[in-house]
């Protein structure tokens, strides 16, 4: 366990169950820029933890989210200045187990709290008091509103004009965002179609009130959308790219909206991208009169905490399903620890998850008490 040498701060770096913080951790670092998250990625074993600075808190991880753009960061499409070795993973939900003096005014070890940082896959990260947000609980149901939760909320509501009976378009909708993209949607008094992969994803799409679910291994979406909807829809929430961008974009109604929020399809190519029909772009907005949106986060932190505050109001009603998947239905089990982050990313990129994909990590605490 660490000396601490400077006695007046010592209570701040006393682990809450009455145990020392170990010197060493696991941690997940990108030793090497690929979109190949196996190959980018080394599972480091004796990380030195990190000691929190006077406004800081140390948490140590429960749970971490696993998103798609993992693979857009070890690949180093986010910031082509940073170079590796650097720390992966965007969120963790865990306790306070130590804290710097500053931020000791508005936590205290034992506390529960969420964070979206860079860093999270690791047994213990440094977060800053002002982006810690406090729970009743360390549970994972909270993880998935950080990032998903957050995105579907402030995409819908800056750019989607949401109204009653307006049609809504969800791709991917059974994933981690997608299912508040289709919940929200239905509390704006929408009418939603969802895309997914499989009778069972569908069955979860209709239990959180989607209208008309769509399984593309089994039917035709275009032929369903034209069919249909032969006015259009109104509002599209595209995370997939390539084909399903071009197929949602012919789907659009006048004066329809396409909100990219990413093109998953596309990510593990050398590119990130897959081939999309963008020279009729031009033309065929013009035709509807319609737009496409890009979304992303990082763009709209000044709105984030009340988007949060909303969507936790909301799940502590009972007004909003966080489905989150383990992967206990994977051929491994469960994802717990560290290590199984790797099969993590590749369940998500099979496509097999129903909601957000959370790993736990456990922790054996040696008591002094």
């Amino acid at each position: 366990s660490r000396p601490i040498l400077d006695m007046s701060y010592s209570r701040h770096f006393l682990d809450f169950q009455g145990s020392s913080i170990p010197s060493s951790m696991k941690k997940l670092v990108v030793t090497k820029l690929s979109q190949n998250f196996r190959e980018a990625v080394t599972l480091q074993q004796d990380s030195p933890v990190p000691l929190p600075g006077d406004g800081d808190l140390l948490v140590r991880n429960r749970f971490v989210g696993i998103n798609a753009s993992d693979i857009n960061y070890s690949a180093g499409r986010y910031d082509a200045s940073v170079k590796p070795p650097f720390d992966i993973g965007f969120e963790g939900v865990g306790e306070v187990v130590a804290l710097g003096l500053s931020a000791s005014a508005d936590f205290t070890v034992g506390q529960a709290v969420a964070y979206v940082k860079a860093g999270s896959f690791a047994e213990y990260t440094v977060v800053s008091a002002r982006q810690a947000v406090p729970l009743p609980s360390v549970k994972p149901e909270f993880l998935t509103l950080m990032v998903s939760g957050a995105t579907a909320y402030l995409s819908l509501k800056e750019l989607g004009d949401l109204s009653e009976g307006k049609k809504v378009l969800v791709t991917a909708a059974a994933g981690g965002t997608g299912q508040f993209a289709v919940q929200l949607a239905k509390k704006a008094k929408c009418h939603v179609i969802g895309t997914c992969s499989s009778d069972e994803k569908g069955g979860f799409l209709k239990s959180i009130g989607c209208d008309r679910t769509i399984n593309y291994k089994t039917e035709n979406v275009e032929s369903v959308l034209r069919k249909d909807y032969p006015e259009g829809v109104d509002v599209v929430y595209e995370s997939v790219g390539g084909k399903m961008f071009d197929l949602a974009l012919n789907a659009l109604a006048i004066k329809g909206c396409l909100i990219v929020i990413g093109f998953i399809a596309g990510y593990q190519s050398p590119t990130g991208l897959q081939p999309i029909k963008a020279e009729l772009l031009p033309a065929k907005l013009l035709k509807k009169s319609a737009s496409v949106r890009g979304f992303f986060l990082n763009h709209y932190l000044s709105d984030y905490k009340m988007a949060l505050q909303h969507l936790l109001k909301m799940y502590e009603r009972g007004d909003l399903v966080c489905e989150v998947d383990f992967g206990d239905m994977s051929p491994e089990g469960k994802f717990t620890g560290l290590e199984s982050v790797f099969r993590a990313v590749d369940y998500m990129y099979m496509g097999k998850n129903i909601g957000k994909i959370v790993v736990e990590l456990p922790h054996s605490v040696n008591s002094k008490l």
